[in-house]
């Protein structure tokens, strides 16, 4: 499993969804930022989760963790979004990797060159021709490949990522399926040079024509995979399982975030008081209390993360103290706990109520769980301190257009079992 080079970007506006950090943004959002990386050269590993895609990363710690690494990942799939709405994250839309090339194809001005990667055989080729002969004028398509269907292991190295790099592209585009698609960009994009890579499904079958994707009304009201099934009808008893994923997270994760979100019923919830972090004399822990929700509420933990990653020191959590959960809170643990192990070798929370934990295995987080001990009111260390933050304003942010995530997200959890010694 690769690791990122660089510290995330922890300015994004993510949220916990089905167990994946998603990106709060529209699709014009979206695609500013695939644009401006690929111009600027700024490095962007781009992930469309769909609803087949989030049921894999469920059973799959390197799959999920290809998204958690990745600098842009959103909703693909039209439950998703309907997920992300019961459990009050504030995803504005679906956005749909094919879409994103659509539009790219179309409006990018000067054009981006564009590798295709992935297809069966003679595929990616056929897409190129169909891109040139309708005169796309937002892609310029600098080579192709179609691999075929060897393991991970043969289409990996120089081999491959040598023609990419003589190619010189800004876009390369992967098309080998979810998984595998997840797991080759893993392993090559460090000895790639293209500043944007995203394994992107079904396009380079959609733009070939091999493939037909469904009508712009029948995506609007969420039956995209019916009709999938009608194009392709093997896909029938995938669609089954991951319907029966999607069912089970629903049931078990979901709705029981969304009933106490709505009516705060978990052990006489306390009220909402500011998120306030703490550190422990003389050590690298760190004392949440209080509502970890979203928008400017999580500003001091967005601070302490990066300035953690800067400085290369490894912290511990406690969470033990914390009153409320959000979607947001959730999805930058996720992408700090990530880092973490990759230089640590061991998550980031060390405490954890019987609260925060329910709740995480709610959000499909359990996994930030396994460097925890099983806390049931035990005192926390004593000697706390204050955390002298950077101020608001020395927190750089992301070029990219962005929306305040401030959506009530959070379920309520018990008041803290005790007051924090200073």
């Amino acid at each position: 499993m690769a690791h990122r080079a660089v510290p995330p970007d922890f300015s994004r506006d993510v949220h916990c969804v089905f167990g994946l950090p998603l990106d709060a943004v529209t699709e014009d959002q979206a695609l500013y930022q695939l644009q401006h990386a690929a111009r600027s050269g700024t490095r962007c590993f781009l992930s469309t989760p769909n609803l087949s895609f989030a049921a894999g990363c469920m059973a799959d710690v390197d799959f999920r963790q290809s998204v958690v690494n990745s600098d842009l990942s959103t909703a693909d799939g039209a439950p998703i979004v309907w997920l992300a709405r019961l459990m009050g994250a504030p995803l504005p839309e679906r956005v749909t990797g094919s879409n994103l090339f659509d539009r790219l194809s179309e409006t990018s001005s000067p054009p981006v060159s564009v590798y295709l990667f992935g297809g069966p055989d003679g595929t990616a080729e056929r897409a190129a021709q169909q891109l040139r002969a309708r005169h796309k004028a937002g892609v310029d398509v600098v080579g192709w490949c179609s691999p075929g269907f060897a393991p991970l292991e043969a289409i990996s190295g120089p081999a491959f990522t040598d023609p990419i790099n003589a190619a010189a592209p800004q876009f390369v585009v992967v098309a080998l399926g979810a998984r595998k698609g997840q797991a080759w960009i893993e392993r090559n994009w460090p000895q790639l040079q293209a500043p944007v890579i995203s394994h992107l499904g079904a396009v380079i079958n959609f733009v070939a024509g091999t493939v037909t994707r469904a009508p712009r009304w029948v995506q609007r009201t969420g039956m995209e995979w019916l009709w999938r099934i009608k194009e392709e009808p093997e896909l029938w008893r995938r669609y089954w399982n991951d319907g029966r994923t999607f069912l089970k997270y629903l049931f078990t994760g979901a709705l029981p975030w969304a009933v106490v979100r709505v009516t705060g019923r978990l052990g006489g919830a306390g009220p909402n008081t500011p998120l306030v972090i703490t550190q422990v004399s003389g050590t690298q822990q760190y004392v949440l209390e209080g509502a970890a929700i979203n928008g400017d509420a999580l500003l001091p933990l967005r601070q302490l993360f990066a300035r953690s990653c800067q400085d290369d020191a490894a912290l511990s959590l406690d969470l033990r103290g914390l009153t409320q959960l959000g979607t947001g809170f959730i999805a930058l643990l996720q992408l700090m706990d990530a880092w973490h192990r990759a230089r640590f070798g061991r998550g980031t929370v060390v405490h954890a109520s019987a609260h925060v934990r329910r709740a995480l295995r709610w959000a499909g987080a359990h996994h930030l769980l396994d460097s925890t001990a099983a806390d049931q009111g035990a005192d926390p260390t004593t000697g706390a301190r204050a955390v002298a933050l950077p101020a608001a304003g020395a927190y750089s942010r992301s070029p990219t257009p962005s929306r305040n995530g401030h959506g009530d997200d959070q379920p309520q959890l018990a008041e803290p079992r005790a007051a924090y010694r200073r």
